[in-house]
């Protein structure tokens, strides 16, 4: 039941990420790239400086039902609410028009979201105390957010069956809407607090919390990781679609190959925990990152002619490396935030999980915004054919560049330095402490 909050948000960043800004907004709406692009960076960026100032406001929290909780509540409807109107079709509007209505109800629904989510996140290390059990639920949370990477492939499928095009899509995303608000009063029902964790009196300046993180060298290295992985998984969410229909030609395949993709990757979440349990985080993720970069280098020597079963083949190779990006940043987090709480006597982990959903949205957004901008300067259009440098830019951004990122996330994981030994320590110094 936990693991259908991140069910929810990841069908929602999913189907932004995959289907929304380079098909809906592109082909559906007509919006000209750049526009496109813009829409999803200004939305993120006004949600993820949002972030932080939600997890501090939820660390500072003394409500009787709980510092995150409540939130669950007073965000659902606006969250779906806002996620439905992201899809509604404006035949006679100007593109200015356009970017106006899809800017504004994407910084509302963001918003919302993120009223949501950060308390959710940062329930993790508060429910789960240990370096395993962290990794277990993290595993779990996981495996909702596939589920809801399946949910978001199925939007065009269902925008299909409500009769396809514009109103299609539409009414797709009305009846999505209503699906990712429906969970949240179940989650606040089987989630819990800590008394103990309520009680102490979180005093800390915003400005202050957050320089405070900013200098606190182990948290600074899982960011540059994390921010490494995130570019790559964002870049690639955004372009494959792309990549199969511009330069495969193959635009059906796209949601077959994306279900293999994760189902493989659901399938491989059990293999990751065990071998969490016997190894490093830092180390897992390591392996995960190059096997994904390794798998992803390969796409770029794919070509249109090449048999059905061995491209998607390819493409879903590096399935299982890639179960690895989300599961264990986020699992890792919580040891930073125990010891971030025996440096300074406070639990801050709103300040940490809004911290890191900045860096999520940002770097990725970013990226996309580039690349979309990119792909615009080189000539694209969806009402005209692509060019030769348009599809080399596509293979190149779906292939390369995030293998790139993910040997560079690889990397900065050698430096981490909260290892089992260390936080075994670093709890047992908490239990230690008087109150």
């Amino acid at each position: 039941m936990f693991a259908l909050g991140d069910f929810t948000v990841n069908t929602v960043l999913t189907s932004l990420a995959i289907l929304y800004v380079t098909h809906f907004l592109l082909v559906v709406a007509g919006l000209r790239p750049e526009l496109a692009g813009a829409v999803q960076l200004i939305g993120r960026t006004i949600d993820a400086f949002a972030d932080p100032a939600m997890g501090r406001i939820s660390d500072r929290c003394r409500w009787r039902w709980g510092r995150r909780r409540p939130f669950f509540l007073l965000g659902a409807i606006p969250f779906g609410a806002g996620f439905g109107l992201l899809w509604a079709h404006l035949p006679e509007a100007s593109q200015l028009a356009m970017f106006a209505y899809y800017t504004t109800v994407f910084v509302l629904m963001s918003l919302s979201m993120t009223v949501l989510a950060v308390p959710y996140l940062a329930l993790q290390p508060e429910m789960a105390l240990g370096y395993d059990a962290r990794t277990s639920l993290n595993a779990w949370r996981n495996a909702g957010s596939i589920l809801g990477v399946f949910a978001a492939i199925a939007v065009r499928p269902v925008a299909n069956a409500f009769g396809g095009g514009p109103e299609g899509f539409t009414a797709a995303g009305a009846l999505y809407g209503a699906i990712v608000a429906a969970p949240w009063a179940a989650i606040y029902a089987v989630t819990w607090e800590r008394p103990e964790f309520q009680a102490r009196e979180s005093a800390m300046p915003f400005f202050a919390g957050v320089r405070l993180a900013a200098r606190h060298a182990n948290f600074r290295r899982l960011v540059g990781l994390f921010l490494c992985g995130r570019v790559a998984m964002d870049l690639v969410g955004a372009m494959l679609i792309l990549y199969f229909t511009l330069w495969l030609r193959r635009s059906g395949d796209f949601e077959p190959t994306m279900a293999l993709f994760f189902a493989i990757v659901l399938a491989s979440l059990p293999f990751w925990v065990r071998l969490a349990e016997r190894a490093e985080k830092a180390t897992v993720f390591r392996i995960g990152a190059l096997w994904w970069a390794a798998a992803l280098a390969v796409i770029v020597f794919v070509r249109p002619d090449w048999p059905r079963w061995l491209v998607i083949g390819i493409a879903a190779s590096g399935a299982i490396g890639y179960a690895v990006m989300d599961l264990m940043p986020w699992s890792m987090l919580g040891e930073v935030v125990d010891e971030d709480d025996l440096e300074t006597g406070e639990r801050r982990e709103g300040t940490y999980y809004g911290l890191f959903m900045f860096v999520r949205k940002l770097a990725g957004t970013l990226a996309v915004w580039l690349a979309l901008t990119l792909l615009g300067a080189l000539g694209y259009r969806a009402d005209q054919p692509p060019n030769e440098a348009t599809l080399t830019a596509a293979r190149w951004l779906t292939s390369v560049v995030p293998a790139a990122f993910l040997v560079l996330a690889a990397w900065l994981a050698r430096g981490y330095r909260v290892t089992r030994a260390r936080h075994a320590e670093i709890r047992a110094a908490l239990e230690r402490r008087p109150g």
